[in-house]
């Protein structure tokens, strides 16, 4: 089945996952801007990751016939030095005008700190400015769901529309808050953290399908670029029908990220 994975960090990838991807049915992706492994120590480094989401990254798909998109921001994880975020996000305005720059993202809060709160607030400021679509990432800690409320509260203080955000890595005890206050939720596969393949299944079945998405992340840790076809088969296997898994694996990212222009789902 073809399917659109819209959060996947390929510059952790081989090229071989390229091509698994492909075969497995992928024709597109978007990949925010995420922490490197490591801090960065110099908005120069930032520069050259931009660089590597506008050119290198959309190069090495499209061997495999898979369009890469990307959201550009200071990842929360190196946003504790509010005047180190701020000259990153200088750099903004000259890459979001590159064709497969799809908004903001992946912004949000790690650890709920002050001076996340307040990098926050400023790339919701400089999204609502530019009018663009934006991804939020969700912490990975025992208050995830505070996390969640004060980022949708954050949100709410500005004019971004919740239809035109997403917010992701959401599970079990944090899902019905985001789809309650009118947003677009992602369920992240991870191999045993965040949401399983099954677990999502879970999460469908109790949820349904409507603004709801499902991602690999695919990150630099124990994670699955396969995720989002083994949770096809997973629902599959649950005897969910054709039109359900379609909806939450190509129909919802198509629809949220089409409200792109640059957004291109390929053969989908």
């Amino acid at each position: 089945m073809t399917y659109i994975d819209p959060h996947i960090h390929m510059v952790s990838r081989t090229t071989d996952d390229y091509r698994r991807m492909a075969l497995a049915g992928c024709t597109a992706i978007t990949e925010p801007a995420f922490w490197a492994g490591f801090d960065r120590s110099s908005p120069q480094g930032f520069f050259d990751y931009y660089r590597q989401l506008t050119e290198s990254e959309p190069a090495r798909a499209a061997q495999y016939g898979i369009n890469h998109h990307c959201w550009l921001c200071v990842n929360p994880k190196e946003a504790e030095d509010p005047g180190f975020a701020r000259e990153v996000m200088s750099l903004l305005p000259e890459f979001l005008e590159r064709s497969n720059v799809l908004g903001i993202g992946e912004i949000g809060l790690n650890k709920n700190s002050k001076n996340e709160m307040t990098i926050l607030e400023e790339h919701l400021a400089f999204a609502e400015e530019r009018d663009q679509l934006v991804l939020v990432h969700t912490p990975h800690l025992e208050d995830k769901r505070k996390g969640t409320l004060l980022i949708m509260d954050a949100i709410a203080n500005t004019k971004l529309k919740p239809d035109r955000v997403l917010i992701d890595h959401v599970e079990e005890h944090t899902v019905a808050d985001v789809l309650d206050r009118g947003f677009w939720a992602g369920m992240t596969l991870y191999p045993e953290t965040k949401c399983t393949p099954q677990r999502a299944a879970d999460i469908i079945e109790i949820y349904g399908t409507e603004r709801l998405w499902m991602n690999s992340a695919g990150d630099w840790g124990d994670s699955d670029p396969l995720a989002v076809p083994k949770a096809i088969v997973e629902l599959r296997r649950r005897g969910h029908s054709a039109e359900t898994i379609r909806t939450a694996t190509l129909e919802n990212p198509k629809t949220f990220l089409g409200q792109s222009p640059r957004f291109d789902a390929g053969d989908a």
